[in-house]
């Protein structure tokens, strides 16, 4: 039996991914030169015989997760959210870091780290989907969007804001929007982005007059220093990056011809685009952002044809959270914003958070199988997409 029949879901996003990981392989293969210098003795194959069995290993979970029926992820996210909250809470206490950031757990005997925060951004967006979706038209009162949705999204995101900022405002804003789709009213709305302007300006000036209070606070003051004043010398990253992208012409230097692998010390994961652009050329990186854009636009199309309520909204928010992902880490590296430490989907060199990518486009390809299956009763909401319903 012809095991490519037994594939099933949205034919194009699985190309997509395909695509996007085979340029993985490519790149990161020659952007860890650095890296394989200074611990495995210029052994770059080292990184990508393991590059290349992560990726293989995220196609089993990926083909895995589209078999499961994607209500089932409706009740396990319950679960999940709730666990997320002591792993991230044990993290920020016993987490291994880099820098002054503990983000990762440690996996006995495999060698691996398993960054916290991507299991807990992947239960919370499922969560928040549910919910709009099994309390619809319950949201009258504050009490019920408070306990049922700020509560827990204020938990995780309030857990992963010490060490991660850029991914606990990137969750928390997919979780905003997910409200605003799910027809949580207006002024409550209001009400909880009025707050956020308010903490993030008390933050900001908790940080300029006391620096040391904030953990991290000092690092994020700079950053976004560094980036208003423009300065070569203090955005020595983004002047690399700009640099390997401003010299690649339209086809590049070619596989392996890049320079500026050797300069910059995030090559072959927060940068990985500039060094793509750089070896395969301008052409190459216009490719990436077509496949980025196709794959959420496939992904709305999936989200409007969903019968109920909580397979739109869940494929809504793990499809946007991708793409806006990818789209702030390709906006670091041509320096349209501060340095934020996302990576980039697929594409950048990672372990567990390339497999946690993987569930995440099999849970939208699971979606994509029951399109035009689903009967309209259940707890997942009445027939009808959100977008329509809006």
């Amino acid at each position: 039996m012809n095991p490519i029949k037994k594939i099933q879901g949205d034919k194009v996003i699985w190309i997509i991914v395909l695509m996007l990981s085979l340029f993985s392989i490519a790149v990161v293969y020659s952007s860890v030169a650095q890296i394989a210098f200074r611990y495995r003795g210029g052994n770059t194959a080292y990184y990508l015989v393991k590059h290349t069995l992560i990726i293989g290993f995220g196609f089993v979970l990926m083909y895995l997760t589209h078999k499961v029926r994607y209500t089932y992820f409706s009740r396990l996210s319950q679960i999940g959210v709730w666990a997320a909250a002591p792993l991230l809470l044990y993290t920020l206490l016993r987490g291994v870091s880099a820098g002054e950031a503990p983000r990762w757990l440690e996996i006995p005997g495999t060698g691996l780290t398993f960054q916290t925060s991507d299991f807990a951004k992947l239960a919370l967006i499922i969560y928040v989907a549910r919910i709009l979706a099994v309390k619809q038209g319950e949201f009258n009162e504050f009490k019920t969007v408070f306990i049922y949705l700020l509560l827990p999204i204020g938990i995780i995101c309030g857990l992963i804001f010490p060490a991660n900022f850029s991914t606990a405002a990137l969750l928390f804003f997919v979780c905003f929007l997910l409200m605003f789709i799910g027809k949580v009213p207006m002024k409550y709305l209001l009400s909880i982005l009025g707050g956020g302007i308010v903490f993030i300006g008390l933050l900001a000036l908790l940080i300029a007059k006391f620096p040391d209070a904030v953990p991290r606070g000092q690092t994020w003051k700079s950053r976004i220093e560094s980036f208003a004043s423009g300065s070569a010398e203090e955005n020595y990253q983004a002047e690399q990056a700009k640099i390997a992208i401003g010299t690649s012409g339209i086809i590049g230097k070619g596989p392996g011809g890049s320079t500026q692998r050797g300069f910059l010390p995030q090559a072959s994961s927060d940068f990985v685009f500039a060094i793509l652009i750089e070896e395969y050329g301008l052409a190459a990186g216009g490719l990436i952002v077509l496949l980025y854009l196709i794959l959420f636009f496939r992904g709305i199309r999936i989200a409007q044809n969903s019968e109920k309520v909580f397979g739109t909204l869940m494929v809504f928010g793990l499809c946007f959270s991708l793409v806006f992902q990818a789209m702030v880490n390709m906006g670091v590296a041509v320096n349209l914003f501060p340095v934020t430490g996302q990576p980039l989907p697929f594409i950048s060199m990672g372990g567990t958070s390339i497999w946690f990518t993987s569930i995440t486009i099999g849970i939208i390809l699971s979606v994509s199988r029951h399109v035009g299956k689903d009967a309209p009763a259940g707890e997942e909401g009445e027939k009808g997409g959100v977008f329509a319903a809006a």
